[in-house]
């Protein structure tokens, strides 16, 4: 792969790389369309990283459509697939030494210890690997892409890295690998976590945080089989809890809510 992306740096062409776990869908080529967009060759992984998940159940059930994604990123005009093994990635099983802060401390950081260490170990090999110009992230893993964001800064690759809009369902839902594993009730009720984001970007036109938190929680449980692990309101940049709006900051809410068999994510600017 290396020989392969050298050549091409050689010959002066541009890489744009798309991290995945495979289980591809509309949102993952929205990316890979961009990075189509803006680089010469479009490179992308398919690797479920086992250094992510804190329970070797939901890292069992994490699923795995390998044909099916080759296809969508064929028709999506991806030049190259890195499908790595554990071993070739882990040779010597070490983590990544680095500190985030709090960035690593809050919403995701304190329910999934270990998690963004994984991210960031994972993320780092790929960059190492195949070097590219520009690397493609979706909003929706909000705290995921500030983290990246604060790695490639503390690592100076000069890798451009670049955050791309949550795509939805036509009902909102925000896609997501993991909705597979929603019951037919489930899929149903799920646009109720984007809509309840949306009333709460116009409830803090009068209320503070904690009501507005209240309220939002009550929605979403009130249906049954839906449980918020976690609603915060975050500067956007240091993802430090709001306690009081600041109308000239970039605020954002971010969610998490457990269903039966999985756990689903999303966040809004507020």
């Amino acid at each position: 792969m290396r020989e392969y992306l050298e050549r091409a740096k050689l010959m002066g062409l541009s890489i744009g790389f798309v991290p995945t776990m495979g289980a591809l869908h509309p949102g993952h080529m929205s990316l890979i369309e961009r990075a189509k967009r803006e680089n010469d060759l479009v490179v992308s992984s398919i690797f479920v990283n086992p250094t992510q998940f804190g329970d070797a159940k939901d890292l069992l059930n994490y699923p795995r459509t390998p044909d099916a994604d080759y296809e969508l990123l064929k028709q999506h005009g991806c030049d190259m697939v890195f499908t790595p093994s554990v071993a070739e990635m882990y040779p010597d099983q070490s983590l990544i030494e680095m500190k985030f802060g709090d960035l690593e401390k809050v919403m995701e950081g304190a329910y999934r210890p270990g998690h963004f260490k994984g991210v960031a170990t994972i993320v780092s090999r790929f960059f190492e690997i195949i070097r590219p110009n520009r690397a493609y992230f979706g909003q929706k893993d909000f705290q995921q892409l500030a983290i990246i964001k604060e790695m490639n800064e503390q690592l100076k690759t000069g890798i451009e890295i670049v955050g791309c809009a949550t795509m939805r369902e036509p009902d909102g839902l925000a896609m997501s690998s993991r909705n597979i594993h929603l019951s037919f009730e489930e899929r149903k009720a799920a646009p109720v976590i984007y809509n309840s984001l949306l009333l709460a970007s116009e409830l803090v036109r009068i209320n503070e945080p904690e009501e507005v938190k209240h309220t939002i929680i009550k929605i979403i449980e009130a249906l049954g089989g839906f449980k918020v692990q976690y609603l915060e309101f975050v500067d956007s940049l240091t993802l430090k809890p709001i306690t009081k709006w600041q109308s000239h900051a970039d605020q954002r809410a971010c969610i998490a809510v457990i269903t039966s068999k999985t756990r689903l994510i999303d966040n809004v600017a507020i």
